[in-house]
């Protein structure tokens, strides 16, 4: 889709150097990224705590933590069309105006359902700032220089989960948990006034009405979906009232699905499901999230509730965690070239699945040393999986395609997670006795149990992978030049499977 610069912004960026630009923009959407990524995952660790200062059960608080997950699902796929319609630079300021101002009003929360509305209101921000960010800088930078600026900005994204657990627990034992959404003011203050300065204002020159109608069906239909999820087991409303709001939202879903065959410009692009490999990293991606989504949140209730360590002695054990996802990304490459997308995804999936069980051995007489390195290891193998699944959406998309492959991967990606933690914390809560939610054995058994069905959940994933073909992705991980030099030369079996595709 063509975009061009606004004219008033071309005079103000011909006082700027063209090097010095690039070198401020990665550092501006750097700081987007990380408010985003530290915002998932700080909370975490405060999960006990807050739930105390707010009078509700620990296991309550999942609505606070997929509120913002699903907001992001929600409003990630508006945020292309806002872009090209508004223009980067107004569409990232406003989206970080909007994050900020959520943070400020969930620190003065006092009560949990309004907790959950400024947490919403926090996603809407956050659901813009990332995937316009991109925007710009592939905008911004030629190809060539594209892959180092990504790689940069990339960073934040793993340094936000590497320190967010032992923040928030610090935060929580020395100071207020408020703290914890005060943080981002400062930061989106001068990320605001950095946006409104330097950030290019590009625009689409092909301009297309928003699908409201989509948006109304699709929203309307997760958001309904994740609140009876939510719901469900607490007895708030009888069985035939969850499954008249359960069918309901299935039936809405199903309405926007027809509705985005027969619309030119829908909300999201179901065409692209004709291509095997986004199909597989989509539909696999979400059911595998589902299994994993769930472990950030049980880990916390498992080393504070189960194995009575303070808070932030729990956000110290999700470091290793994070070290080793952080570790494996020079990795992924090379392991991806070695043997492919089909066997990683099938042997990793279900290697994660069976690192997840192995969690419900933990208890109170399980050595330090094997805990961290059961995190080292769940880290390490996570970050595997992500990385392929990501990766592999784009395997056979072209390239006029890319903006709408994008927007499915990150909704999908992102509700996935918001059920992976309605999920965790229902299982979890369907081995817990009402009444025993103070009984330190019972909780750290049915915190076992969450984990078990979880990661049996994420083990069955695997089979949504073997449909893949030995060489799908190899247009990325360049791994069907080990099969091309035994049979043909490989430029022969690229330009066959290119038209194959088409």
């Amino acid at each position: 889709m063509p975009y061009v610069e606004e004219t008033t912004q071309l005079f103000v960026y011909a006082m700027i150097p063209e090097n010095r630009l690039k070198q401020l923009l990665p550092w501006i959407v750097a700081v987007a990224f990380f408010m985003e990524s530290l915002d998932m995952t700080i909370l975490n660790t405060a999960v006990p705590t807050i739930a105390a200062a707010l009078k509700i059960k620990a296991l309550s608080m999942k609505a606070v933590l997929a509120s913002y997950t699903l907001s992001l699902a929600l409003f990630i796929p508006i945020s292309g069309w806002m872009a090209d319609h508004f223009g980067t630079r107004k569409t990232f300021a406003s989206a970080i105006a909007i994050f900020t101002l959520g943070s400020c009003l969930c620190g003065i929360c006092q009560d949990v359902h309004a907790l959950v509305v400024c947490r919403i209101l926090q996603g809407m921000g956050g659901a813009m700032m990332v995937p316009v960010g991109r925007l710009t800088m592939v905008r911004t930078f030629p190809k060539s220089e594209l892959v180092n600026a990504m790689s940069f900005v990339a960073i934040p994204a793993l340094v936000g989960p590497l320190i967010g657990p032992a923040l928030g627990g610090a935060i929580v034992e020395y100071f207020h948990w408020s703290v914890i959404f005060f943080l981002n003011i400062p930061i989106g203050c001068l990320g605001y006034y950095l946006v409104c300065k330097y950030i290019p204002d590009y625009h689409s020159e092909e301009q297309h009405p928003p699908d409201i109608a989509g948006l109304l069906l699709f929203g309307s239909g997760i958001s309904l979906l994740s609140y009876v999820l939510e719901i469900f087991g607490e007895h708030s409303l009888s069985g035939s009232q969850i499954l008249t709001l359960f069918i309901v939202s299935i039936l809405l879903l199903l309405l926007y699905g027809i509705k985005a065959t027969r619309t030119r410009f829908p909300l999201l692009e179901l065409k692209l499901f004709r291509y095997r490999t986004f199909t597989h990293a989509v539909a696999g991606g979400l059911l595998a999230r589902i299994g994993i989504g769930g472990i950030p949140f049980l880990l916390p209730l498992l080393y504070q509730l189960g194995l009575g360590l303070s808070p932030l002695q729990a956000g110290l054990l999700m470091i290793p965690q994070a070290l080793a996802s952080i570790s494996l990304k020079p990795q992924a490459a090379g392991l991806l070239n070695r043997f492919g997308y089909k066997w990683i995804l099938v042997s990793n999936t279900l290697l994660v699945g069976l690192l997840i069980m192995s969690f419900a051995l933990i208890n109170q007489e399980t050595p330090m040393w094997m805990i961290v390195l059961a995190a080292l290891c769940y880290g390490f193998f996570m970050s595997l999986q992500f990385t392929s699944m990501n990766t592999l959406v784009y395997a056979d998309i072209h390239e006029e395609e890319a903006s709408g492959a994008s927007s499915i991967a990150s909704t999908v990606q992102q509700f996935a997670t918001s059920l992976g933690v309605a999920v965790a914390s229902l299982i979890t809560a369907c081995f817990i006795p009402e009444n025993a939610h103070s009984h330190l054995q019972t909780m750290i058994q049915g915190l076992h149990h969450g984990f078990l069905v979880m990661g049996g959940w994420t083990v069955l994933t695997s089979i949504l992978f073997v449909g893949l073909k030995n060489n799908d992705g190899s247009t990325i991980s360049m791994h069907k030049e080990h099969i091309a030099y035994v049979s043909r030369p490989p430029i022969r079996l690229s330009i066959s499977r290119v038209r194959s595709d088409q």
